[in-house]
């Protein structure tokens, strides 16, 4: 009888677990708008990561995180051409370095294999607006036009509408943005309190001494992809944080 109960007991415990399977650490599902969760690796790709820890609750618009962390948050406004774009994930991937990127979802559509490869280096993938207009001077019906058409985009590349919202071609957010990014499911816009002005194509040099001249715990740094300028910064403006004790993260990390 002793034996005859273990036997049943073990059979028990594994109907269970393929009755209800507990996901592992590196799983992602598709989530509905409005979660907050973070976009993570495609599921099922090879080289998926662990998901980011659970957020702490944050409000409508973030430009830094906590002063107490010894971290950096490095975001980039995700369009660009593809062979500059594939220099900066490789510049990445040799540092092993994980980053935050806003994509345009004009962009997403054209590029849905560098979307993906974003995903698979193990970056986090977020909204950037559909066509990167001037979104402060439109309407709440644009606004959420171009909010939710990225959304769209980034469900239909990664499964997900990631974490994030910021805004395009604006720093700071307004009311009516902020009220629209929640409606499409963002509760919180990332803004950032370093622009390294890597847009303005001023060469590496200065791209690494504009943000390193301002960079402290918790910065949140705007960077860009498609900019020749910026990939060729990359091993120093890393290299230049480190010595100062400053760790790169994504955006969710920062915030963990």
């Amino acid at each position: 009888m002793h034996r005859r109960t273990l036997l049943i007991a073990a059979g028990a415990a594994a109907l269970g677990g393929c009755d209800a399977p507990t996901p592992s650490p590196g799983a992602t599902t598709p989530r509905p708008a409005g979660t907050g969760s973070p976009s993570g690796p495609r599921p099922g790709s090879p080289s998926a990561t662990p998901a980011s820890p659970a957020p702490r609750a944050l409000p409508a618009e973030v430009d830094s995180g906590p002063r107490e962390v010894p971290a950096v948050a490095l975001t980039f406004h995700g369009q660009g051409e593809p062979g500059v774009v594939g220099g900066l994930l490789d510049a990445l991937a040799a540092e092993r370095v994980h980053v935050t990127v806003l994509a345009v979802g004009v962009w997403l559509r054209q590029q849905p294999a560098l979307a993906r490869r974003v995903l698979d280096d193990g970056h986090e993938l977020g909204n950037h607006t559909l066509n990167h207009a001037a979104i402060a001077n439109m309407s709440e019906a644009q606004a959420y036009t171009e909010i939710d058409g990225c959304a769209t985009a980034l469900r239909d590349v990664s499964g997900s509408i990631g974490r994030w919202f910021r805004p395009s071609q604006t720093q700071r957010s307004t009311a009516r943005i902020r009220a629209q990014a929640a409606r499409a499911g963002y509760p919180t816009c990332l803004s950032y309190d370093i622009d390294s002005l890597d847009f303005t194509d001023p060469g590496a040099d200065a791209v690494v001494r504009t943000t390193l001249q301002g960079v402290r715990n918790g910065s949140i740094v705007s960077l860009h992809f498609g900019h020749p300028g910026t990939v060729a910064a990359i091993p120093k403006l890393l290299a230049g944080l480190r010595e100062r004790g400053l760790r790169p993260v994504t955006a969710s990390e920062l915030f963990a």
